[in-house]
Formats: structure tokens, C-alpha cells, sequence
């Protein structure tokens, strides 16, 4: 049971005297000026505790609500570690501008949505993610942040366009997957619709950015959206970890080989450019890679790739 409640129940069962429950409940409530003091110094403006919703808000006016089962939902993240992947978000800023039109494929709660909405407040974000409880809480925070130009969607992206089974872990949401990616950790099947890209109808005419996480399905995700990528050639930022991929039965190399003869180069974040890579080791230390066109990117190559 829940300290503060347990102590209250005793305190009005008579079983505790007043000042020993006073007592015994600022020790609970110690916590609150421990973490006032800890969130100094980190991407942390402010962490609401309301009736059923613990909000936190980033010194940049990102709002995120909290789930109490998920050992590192974003939030907690960066009370944990201070922020959460600030290198590649600062380097996204060179890529999408104002009226940018940026696809989201695994949204999860919507840190990167919430981000790219800001960075082309007049184009369009489309956030992908299939597990309902995340999708709630990635629609929670929309409403959080009175977004206006994201439109999200409860579905992933894959190659084919049906009904599959996802593993979920209420602790690690980030690791949801197609495939057990965590062997002695507990999960859940759950039952999620995914479509293929090229079969979806966004009504738009441009595509500028795509973000893919999906813990190791991203090769189906590109796959299923080869002619819309072709098209539009967007710049792409890919996870891409050896031992996801492994869990497929392909290794990132694969779709560096199949991106490339669309005419795209892979780079990784080094410093404040990128650093082509040609193919990933053993020895390979990034998991997130960008993806840039030769020809539609070569002013972008040519500012910020080192070779």
C-alpha cells in the first residue's frame, strides 16, 4: 500500500497519536524538497504533482505526463540523466525548417513530436504508434502542449498492412517490438495494426523528414515506404542496433545497402557534423544514423558531413 496512505488510515483508525503522524508524514514529504533540489541544473523547468497526473515541463515549455509503471518513459529520463538525446535533437534542427513535413514512426509518447512540431511551426508532424496505452499517453501530451499540427495515429509502419503481435513491457514501453527483445524480462502480447507507407494517403506534397525508432522492424518500415521515399527523398534518422536487427534475421548494413541505391549516403552524429559511415562493425559504437540524398541533399552534405 501506498506509504502516505497507510499512514493516514492508521492516523484516523486512532491507531497512530496526532504529532507522531505529523511527524512521520513530513519524513514522506522530505522528497518533495529532495527533488526540487535534484532538478537543478537539468533540462527540468518544473514537475507538477496533480489529482492522478505527475506533469513534467522542460525549461524549453515541453510538457510530458508520467506514467507511474514505466521505468524510463521519457520524463523520467531526464530526471534521471538530466535530458534525453540533446546531440541529435540539435542536429535535426539543421534538417527541418519551418514548413517542414516530418513523419514520426514510433512516436512512443511523443518526445520527438512534441519537438519537431516546434521546430516547423507551420508544417505538419504525423506520429505513428501502434501500443494503445503509449498512444494514450502520446495523445495526453498533445493535449498537454495544445499542439495544433500534429496529427497522430494509432497504428505502426511496416511492410505489409495487417494485425500483428507487438510485445509489451509496462516497465520499458520504449521496447515494445514485434519481436522479444528483452528474454528475461516479463512481457505482454498485445494485438497492433501496422500499414505500409506507400499505401497511406497523407495528403500532403511533401515529405521532408523521417524519423524511424522501432526497435529493430525499421528495415520493414523502409521497405513498406520505398516509393514514397524515392519520391520525396527526405532526409532520414534511423535506430539502427546489431542485436534488434539480429532478433529480425538482417544487420543494419542491409539497409544502408538498400538506401543506397536510392542515392543516399548514411552519416552519424560526431561533434557538432556528421561522419559518413559505409558500413556498421562490430567495432561501431552509434546506433542513430542520418540518412542524406545525394543530389537533393548535397548543399546539407556538403555544409555538414566530414568525410
Amino acid at each position: 500500500m501506498n506509504k502516505l496512505f497507510e499512514l493516514e488510515k492508521k492516523y484516523n483508525a486512532g491507531s497512530i497519536a496526532k504529532q507522531d503522524y505529523i511527524s512521520k508524514m513530513h519524513e514522506l514529504h522530505e522528497n518533495l524538497w529532495d527533488y526540487s533540489s535534484f532538478i537543478k541544473g537539468k533540462n527540468i523547468s518544473s514537475i507538477t504533482v496533480t489529482a492522478g497526473q505527475i506533469i513534467l515541463e522542460t525549461k524549453e515549455g515541453i510538457k510530458m505526463a508520467c506514467d507511474p509503471d514505466d521505468e524510463r518513459i521519457v520524463p523520467m529520463e531526464i530526471v534521471n540523466f538530466g535530458d534525453y538525446e540533446r546531440k541529435e535533437l540539435e542536429m535535426m534542427r539543421n534538417f527541418i525548417g519551418l514548413k517542414s513535413v516530418v513523419l514520426d514512426i514510433g512516436s512512443n509518447i511523443g518526445w520527438y513530436s512534441l519537438n519537431y512540431s516546434r521546430m516547423a511551426k507551420k508544417g505538419r508532424v504525423f506520429a505513428y504508434e501502434p501500443a494503445p496505452k503509449i498512444f494514450k499517453y502520446l495523445k495526453e501530451n498533445l493535449e498537454l502542449n495544445g499542439t495544433k499540427n500534429i496529427a497522430s495515429f494509432n497504428f505502426g509502419l511496416s511492410d505489409v498492412n495487417k494485425t500483428l503481435t507487438f510485445y509489451y513491457d509496462p516497465k520499458l514501453s520504449g521496447s515494445t517490438s514485434l519481436r522479444r527483445l528483452h528474454e528475461d524480462r516479463k512481457k505482454i502480447k498485445i494485438k497492433c495494426k501496422v500499414k505500409r507507407l506507400d499505401d497511406i494517403k497523407l495528403g500532403t506534397k511533401r515529405i521532408d523528414f523521417i524519423k524511424c525508432d522501432i526497435e529493430g522492424a525499421e528495415i520493414f518500415a523502409i521497405k513498406g515506404g520505398l516509393k514514397t521515399i524515392d519520391k520525396h527523398k527526405p532526409v532520414l534518422f534511423l535506430e539502427m542496433l546489431r542485436k534488434w536487427a539480429r532478433k529480425f534475421g538482417y544487420h543494419p548494413n542491409d539497409i544502408i545497402d538498400l538506401l543506397s541505391e536510392y542515392g543516399y549516403i548514411c552519416c552519424y552524429v560526431n561533434g557538432n557534423k556528421l561522419k559518413k559511415i559505409e558500413k556498421v562493425t562490430e567495432n561501431t559504437i552509434p546506433t542513430n544514423y542520418y540518412f542524406l540524398h545525394k543530389n537533393k541533399h548535397y548543399s546539407l552534405i556538403k555544409k555538414y558531413v566530414n568525410r
